[in-house]
This record gives structure tokens, sequence and C-alpha cells, in this order.
């Protein structure tokens, strides 16, 4: 199947036009990206492993083609923008496949609004920067400074210096609020992942619904169409 059959959709949320991909019919399944992805990262979730749902793949705020005037990007703000597309959409309930930033998003949305996202999926999510591997963050650093570099010298990068920015930052969820989740939580990681073993089962351990899996023989930037962590997202949808 053809990338031809994903047509790129806008809807106008006050100061953002938020863009998207929509395919099939059924239940609503919303896609929600990593950091510096977009909606195209779930072209084969859409048109492959579940057209047995009504798909909607997000470009997140500052990602893809969604247009907005940002000053600063914050996983507050991003998980708002999908509660204000539901709204906007007529869209009442909602099951969420959210990985890496994507999966924090889905966190911050099963804390915020529990009766409208009832299933979510969390691949690689991480709620403290800490969660990050030491050496993950040092390249980050170094990215940040390549960047502001580049800008010094004349070059847009005001986007991308915004994305790496927000990976330095919580993403603005208490262990408290963690406790307080009631929405059943699937969390996916990686056998070599960028984000600590530990952190991610201190993750599981806090909210009480949630159940943890790790999928052998991939990385973070490989989880997401590794066949293992497929089966296991639709058997949790489909079981």
């Amino acid at each position: 199947m053809s990338m031809a059959k994903l047509q790129t959709e806008y809807i106008d949320l006050g100061d953002l036009r938020m863009a998207y991909h929509q395919t099939g019919s059924g239940r609503v399944l919303l896609l929600l990206h990593g950091n510096s992805g977009s909606k195209h990262n779930f072209k084969d979730y859409q048109l492959k492993h579940f057209p047995m749902f009504q798909t909607i793949a997000l470009d997140s705020r500052g990602h893809g083609q969604s247009q907005s005037q940002d000053e600063q990007l914050t996983y507050l703000q991003l998980s708002q923008d999908v509660i204000h597309f539901c709204e906007a959409r007529g869209i009442q309930q909602a099951n969420v496949i959210g990985y890496s930033d994507g999966g924090n998003i889905a966190i911050l949305l099963a804390h915020q609004a529990p009766q409208m996202f009832p299933h979510l999926v969390a691949i690689s999510p991480n709620y403290l920067v800490s969660g990050t591997t030491e050496s993950t963050l040092r390249l980050f650093v170094r990215i940040i400074k390549f960047l502001t570099f580049l800008g010094k010298i004349g070059f847009n990068v005001k986007k991308p210096l915004l994305r790496f920015d927000l990976m330095m930052h919580d993403i603005g969820i208490s262990e408290e609020e963690l406790q307080s989740i009631r929405t059943d939580i699937t969390i996916l990681y990686a056998e070599n992942d960028m984000i600590k073993e530990a952190h991610i089962q201190r993750l599981a351990e806090l909210i009480p619904r949630s159940s943890l899996h790790k999928v052998k023989g991939c990385t973070h930037l490989t989880i997401l169409n590794n066949q293992e962590a497929i089966g296991i997202i639709k058997s949790y949808f489909l079981g």
C-alpha cells in the first residue's frame, strides 16, 4: 500500500493548526509520535497493522506539518492539544498508542482525561529527565550546543531547538499523581533502550492498572516497528 492512501488533513485549534492522517472506521485509535518524529512514523500501523480501527496519526505542536508559533514546548501543552483535537472532532473516547515522547503524552492523558482515553499504550516513556541514560543526555546537550551555534550564524534552528529542549524537562506529573491514575495502561520498552530499565519499572509500579513488557532484540529507535511489540499491542487492544 502506498503513502498516497494517507492524505494530510488539518484542523484549527486556536493557536495551532494541527496536521493529521486519518484512515479506517470503527473505534478511534490515536497515534502519537516521538520527539522530532511525525505522523509518517505510523504509516504501517495505519495501513497494515491496525486496519480494524479508525486510526488518526497526529503531528504534535512543533513537529511535522502542524503549524504554530511557539517560544517553548511543554508536555502539558502537547497533551492539551490532543484533548482539544478530540473535543473539536467530537471524539468522546479514543484508544492511544504513544511512542517515546508520545508515550509521555499518553501518560498525561491518562491523568487528565481518563474518561476520554480508557486504554493506552506507552512505548518507552520517561516521566523524569533523569530516567534517560546519561550517555543519551550528553548527546542531547551536544546537539543543543551545535544547534545554538548554527542559530548564531544564521540558520533557522528554532523548531529543532525547542524539540530538544523539551527532552531536557520532566513531563510534569508527580509520583502521587501517577499513583492516582485509574486508566488501563500497557507499557513497552526495548531491551536496549535510551530510557533506564529501572526508571520504566518504577513508572509501571506507580501506575496501579499498568502492565509492563520488555521487548527483546530492539532499541529505542527500532521498537516501534518491532514485530513482537506490535503483537503485544494487538493482543492488548484486541484480546
